[in-house]
């Protein structure tokens, strides 16, 4: 069966370009102009994947991802987000409210394939770190379902700060390089930066509370290292 990519763009032959091109690949291809439009095409088609524009007519791209990620429906879609906007700082910000990737316009259909045909397939193979529950003291991960529990309290992690996470607490007092997360978690052809990594850890902590976010420990140059409370 043909993956379905919901495409998100208020240019009209930008839409018309990519429709073409990833029908082309075998891809069946929805299309919507405006971040309401996009909403309500995500809950109501659950496509496999989506590319996000951040500048549209309504809703910016940025809260179009938000609500994506609030909702059981559409939380673990990818998203890619595919914008003029191209300084470092939207690069973050995308990847910080939950994006798959980021590409800046103007961008070349090859890359652009290569990009959704890994982020597919990691959507698929994110299974590789999921699997029993893991209990440690208080914490409890429940990959099959997604699922934090600290002190029987649920915490909401983004998929890639659930994939950092279960990566560190499967490797307990081992310290995990930044180049070992993007190694494992990010594929080649990604570009990301090793700041990035820091950011999803900060709010990996923040997330965890006061009490917990010290079981992630920064091991100054190297790493991090995940720490069960004594």
């Amino acid at each position: 069966m043909a993956k379905r990519i919901l495409v998100v763009d208020d240019d009209e032959d930008i839409l018309e370009l990519l429709k073409y091109n990833l029908e082309r690949e075998g891809y069946t291809v929805l299309l919507a102009s405006s971040g309401q439009q996009a909403l309500e095409m995500a809950v109501a088609e659950a496509p496999d994947l989506i590319t996000l524009d951040v500048i549209l007519p309504d809703i910016d791209g940025w809260d179009v991802l938000r609500k994506l990620r609030n909702q059981s429906r559409t939380r673990y879609i990818p998203v890619i987000f595919l914008t003029a906007k191209n300084m470092e700082v939207d690069e973050v910000v995308g990847l910080e409210l939950g994006a798959d990737d980021f590409i800046s316009k103007p961008f070349s259909m090859a890359r652009l394939r290569a990009r959704i045909k890994n982020a597919l397939r990691k959507s698929q193979q994110g299974s590789d770190e999921k699997d029993a529950v893991i209990r440690i003291g208080e914490i409890l991960i429940d990959p099959p379902c997604h699922k934090v529990k600290v002190s029987n309290q649920s915490v909401s992690l983004t998929k890639k700060e659930f994939e950092i996470f279960l990566y560190l607490a499967k490797r307990p007092g081992r310290v995990v390089s930044r180049q070992n997360l993007l190694s494992r978690l990010w594929t080649s052809e990604e570009s990301v930066y090793e700041r990035t990594v820091d950011v999803y850890i900060r709010n990996i902590r923040e997330k965890l509370g006061r009490d917990y976010s010290n079981v992630i420990q920064t091991i100054i140059g190297v790493g991090y290292r995940f720490r069960p409370r004594e």
